[in-house]
């Protein structure tokens, strides 16, 4: 699997698998970000994103996509503090009917996006909102191989969620 359109995709969320939250914030380790990059107006959240990240998600073998809602400003703000390019971010559609209906229905408005996105192609969506209403709907309306992975927005990215990551991208399509 050289060929990058051939590459599973990693559909990422930052809130929760990037920036832990949801504990008492003395419990998150936090990580030296230079303000000169940040300029005045920094999420002080920032500093709790691991640089660690960075290459371990490097060393993933797939396309990462941001599957954000910060959007183009993972590129400014997250990427530089991992040490990772500039990725390709998913474009949220403008709300919808359909929306309100799935939300009625359980689905997280991020899924009908990331299927349309994959286009067919595998995929691994990693995201602390995940539901079983989600991996139901992906199995039947995405032809290829999905892995929607839950991540503990306490925790964030952790050492088995890497593993089983790996694991999954790493089988053939």
């Amino acid at each position: 699997m050289t060929d990058p359109a051939q590459r599973p995709l990693l559909f990422l969320d930052v809130d929760g698998p990037l920036i832990p939250f949801g504990a008492p914030s003395h419990h998150y380790p936090t990580h030296p970000v230079d303000p000169a990059f940040l300029g005045a107006a920094a999420n002080p959240l920032l500093a709790r994103i691991d640089p660690g990240h960075g290459p371990r998600l490097a060393a993933l073998p797939c396309e990462i996509v941001w599957a954000t809602t910060w959007m183009a400003d993972a590129n400014e703000c997250v990427a530089p503090l991992l040490g990772l390019p500039p990725l390709a971010v998913v474009v949220w559609p403008e709300p919808s009917d359909v929306d309100a209906r799935d939300e009625r229905a359980g689905l997280h408005w991020k899924t009908r996006a990331l299927v349309d996105r994959a286009a067919g192609r595998p995929f691994a969506w990693v995201d602390d909102e995940v539901t079983g209403t989600d991996r139901a709907w992906v199995a039947a309306h995405h032809p290829g191989r999905a892995l929607l992975h839950r991540v503990d927005p306490r925790r964030g990215l952790a050492d088995g969620d890497y593993t089983a990551l790996d694991t999954w991208l790493r089988q053939p399509s």
